[in-house]
């Protein structure tokens, strides 16, 4: 005979409810960032973020107390880009929204879970590690696909004026290694969750 299950304070329901509430609100977000992103990609005339050389920035000489001003980006306005650079630089965007979608979906279902006293769920575990490896694509692979979108547009400027290889790097890829440990503590709390939905099951056998 099972036990009855033990259903969450009032404060603990409201608590849950506000918690997954927002997770559903960030997952909203990062769908609009990316259709936001993919309109001004594909528009008429796209203003890119590029990486430029150690270039100075003669606005701020004479400021007492700036030795030397320089710029690493500038955000230029192209008049055609290739299609694949707009593709690439989408991807940019696209992976890393999807690992946030991914990990709300996987706090509002847990949320949802711990209302109905059942978190140990087995789509929990999953949802958790594809958000892992999600993660794990948006931080390298999106970075890399970033950094080969706007090579390909300093290649296409470069074919009409072979001097803007001297402001704007050829490739570069600016890694950051910070979600790839995300993504570990994530696929850590799948475990988590695989291991206990196994003792659950166990224990309710035993009863």
């Amino acid at each position: 005979m099972r036990t009855t299950e033990r259903r969450p304070s009032l404060a603990d329901g409201i608590g849950l409810g506000i918690i997954a509430t927002g997770a559903v609100s960030v997952g909203i977000g990062a769908i609009v960032a990316v259709v936001a992103a993919a309109a001004e990609i594909f528009g008429r005339s796209p203003a890119i973020r590029m990486p430029v050389h150690d270039t100075d920035l003669p606005a701020l000489d004479g400021v007492p107390g700036i030795e030397r001003a320089a710029v690493d980006s500038a955000v230029i306005t192209l008049a055609s880009v290739p299609s694949g650079a707009r593709w690439m630089l989408l991807l940019e965007t696209a992976l890393p929204a999807l690992a946030t979608i991914a990990l709300c979906a996987g706090v509002w279902w847990l949320g949802v879970s711990l209302i109905r006293s059942h978190p140990f769920r087995p789509s929990l575990g999953w949802l958790f590690g594809a958000a892992a490896c999600l993660m794990i694509a948006g931080a390298l692979l999106g970075q890399l696909a970033g950094g080969v979108g706007r090579a390909m547009i300093v290649q296409d400027l470069a074919s009409t004026d072979p001097d803007v290889q001297n402001v704007l790097w050829t490739f570069l890829v600016q890694v950051d290694l910070a979600p790839v440990g995300w993504a570990f503590a994530l696929a850590l709390v799948a475990g988590v969750f695989e291991i206990g939905r196994r003792l659950q099951r166990d224990t309710e056998g035993l009863v």
